[in-house]
């Protein structure tokens, strides 16, 4: 905090935090918001929600009425549009292209019962063997249970959410950068903004809703015209989510299993929309 304050200090034209900090700063008299001609929300899909939103809403408030707002944003979500028309009455909306989907990415997605995941999990990254993976869950509590559980089993791991402050998960990253560690848990939200070379692997733990954000993840694999696969762990029922990515996204899915300590074909691909049966048993 006193460093920023420092910094603060020498009228900086462009002022970038997380809306918590700002807001503070404002508070605290150390940041002149009535001088401020510009307020940039990035990533605004998942800060104009829940414990984000009453910062942002102060943020601006604070702010003279001339200003202006820009809201950035990767995917559109209900609960952040509604909370633009409210700050942002007039607001304009400018879209662009839809990015086309790197033909080096290999998807591929893998049935299993949701409480069988993790275990499923920790024999596909024995499988693959990775010398980088992300692996992409939802929540942060989930994230830290998932990298708590690999790192039982020996799968070296580092958990963004597990990073207390800056140092820490400069740390961590630098561990994955480095290939100290082969696996990187993280959420949407940790992950935004990062761009790191030679990942060779995505997992999607949790399965995304949205085409846009499974294109998202995905895209952190393949880079600069290397190969890549994306693999994503579906319950039955969420296998009908592979449809909408094919249509939306014009790609291709491929079912696998692992079997033998090897990621294969599957024999019978699940029907989409329908959960696995476990067999009967004859007498």
């Amino acid at each position: 905090m006193d460093r920023q304050i420092d910094k603060l200090k020498k009228r900086p034209h462009i002022v970038v935090g997380s809306p918590g900090r700002i807001r503070e700063l404002i508070a605290m008299g150390k940041l002149k918001a009535h001088a401020v001609r510009d307020v940039v929300v990035d990533e605004a899909d998942r800060l104009l929600v829940a414990e984000g939103l009453p910062a942002i809403r102060a943020i601006v408030q604070a702010t003279p009425p001339g200003r202006q707002l820009i809201f950035a944003s990767a995917t559109e979500q209900r609960e952040s549009a509604e909370a633009i028309a409210t700050l942002a009455p007039e607001v304009v909306m400018l879209r662009v292209g839809a990015t086309p989907v790197n033909e080096n990415i290999e998807h591929l997605y893998l049935v299993c019962e949701g409480r069988d995941k993790l275990e499923v999990l920790r024999k596909l990254l024995h499988a693959l063997r990775p010398e980088r993976a992300m692996v992409f869950v939802h929540r942060n509590e989930k994230a830290e249970n998932v990298a708590a559980k690999l790192a039982h089993h020996k799968i070296p791991v580092a958990d963004l959410h597990a990073a207390s402050d800056k140092r820490d998960r400069k740390q961590a990253m630098d561990d994955f950068r480095s290939a100290q560690v082969h696996v990187l848990i993280a959420s949407d939200v940790a992950a935004r903004g990062l761009d790191i070379k030679g990942v060779t692997h995505v997992v999607n733990l949790d399965v995304p809703t949205q085409s846009k954000a499974y294109l998202h993840r995905v895209g952190r694999t393949a880079r600069a015209g290397a190969k890549g696969q994306a693999v994503t762990l579906m319950t039955g029922d969420e296998v009908r989510l592979v449809r909408r990515y094919e249509r939306e996204l014009g790609i291709v899915m491929h079912q696998v299993c692992v079997r033998e300590g090897r990621v294969v074909a599957a024999e019978e691909p699940a029907r989409l929309g329908q959960p696995e049966r476990p067999a009967t048993k004859r007498a």
